[in-house]
């Protein structure tokens, strides 16, 4: 199947939210995550979601310039072509962007997009994330209104973070603290600046104590059954009916969670969930394990040769591949995706 349209990716969310399920969001920073991801969701039979952060991207551009919209424009026209050969469905989103990298990253892709829409084409990825969570709130929604109305028009949903996400990733970093548990103001100004739908669909990654790396269970308190007080603050103020959820919202920094936290965040309106901490080490480790076990093999020890055929990258890249694509099959199951792709 092709990478999702417009149509399709509301149509996962749709379900996602329904369902009680949320969609895996896979890291990438090349051609061979990339087929790792979309065979971990193929084996087990969930659509999905594949990011790049803009270090991906960066890193995807290759060394020699480094430039973050030809890196995520090659990984994404190729996952274009090569998802087609999956039998599930596959939205493309761009990871967290900050304020500083707006116009070398998310703006540009926004324009390329708009001008495949122009054209009759579907944009080239379906999610862009705005993190403006190291500015006031005020200034994050007075520019996420603005990207909101360029995505909605281009046919891109809008993903904002509008309180801090503990821990670093590329670059940006927050404390671990009480401010990082997003509060029901927050949530109404919120949907004050951005609407509930009717000025484009966006994805709230609301705070509940996350924090992006590694840590073990009970190393950072997660309050998952706050996203539930978040999403009755904002139906009793518009009304909606007792029950409704009217956000989707998006875990991040998930490693280390614990399934009872997970089970939370679903069933209080979470639809995707990103992983890259602990994709990034199920495709290390088995390269690591080759290397150990190999060693004269890859190494031309003492004035020999080494073995071809232990350090043909082909070789511990086939491992790499298999490792992340288990974890992601891990990650579908205990987000209750497995078995659950479009038909």
């Amino acid at each position: 199947m092709p990478i999702a349209t417009p149509e399709v990716y509301a149509e996962m969310l749709d379900r996602a939210k329904a369902g009680k399920f949320a969609y895996p969001a896979i890291n990438v920073t090349s051609s061979q995550t990339l087929h790792a991801a979309l065979r971990g969701f193929a084996e087990a039979e969930s659509d999905g979601i594949i990011q790049m952060s803009t270090g991906g991207a960066e890193f995807a551009g290759g060394q020699y310039n480094k430039d973050m919209v030809t890196g995520a424009v090659a990984l994404a026209e190729f996952a274009h072509i090569v998802a087609a050969k999956y039998d599930i469905n596959v939205a493309l989103h761009t990871d967290h962007c900050p304020k500083d990298k707006l116009d070398g990253y998310v703006r540009p892709l926004l324009d390329i997009s708009a001008e495949r829409v122009k054209a009759g084409r579907n944009p080239l990825f379906q999610s862009h994330m705005w993190d403006g969570s190291a500015e006031t709130l005020a200034d994050n929604l007075t520019i996420a209104e603005e990207l909101l109305a360029q995505a909605a028009a281009a046919k891109i949903i809008l993903e904002v973070e509008i309180t801090p996400t503990g821990g670093e990733e590329d670059g940006v970093s927050h404390e671990i603290n009480d401010e990082l548990y997003t509060t029901v103001d927050d949530a109404l100004r919120t949907a004050e600046a951005l609407g509930l739908g009717e000025k484009g669909r966006y994805l709230l990654a609301a705070s509940f104590g996350n924090v992006h790396g590694v840590y073990k269970p009970g190393n950072v308190v997660l309050r998952p059954e706050l996203l539930k007080d978040l999403q009755e603050g904002i139906a009793a103020k518009y009304g909606k009916a007792a029950g409704s959820q009217p956000f989707d919202f998006v875990f991040h920094g998930g490693s280390g969670s614990t399934a009872e936290e997970i089970a939370t965040a679903l069933d209080n309106g979470v639809v995707k969930m990103n992983l890259d901490t602990d994709t990034q080490y199920a495709f290390t480790r088995p390269v690591a394990g080759h290397m150990f076990s190999n060693y004269d093999g890859v190494l031309k020890v003492d004035g020999e040769v080494g073995n071809k055929k232990t350090y043909d990258p082909r070789t511990w890249g086939k491992l790499a591949e298999a490792g992340m694509a288990k974890r992601v099959t891990e990650a579908c199951a205990a987000l209750r995706s497995t078995g659950t792709k479009l038909k």
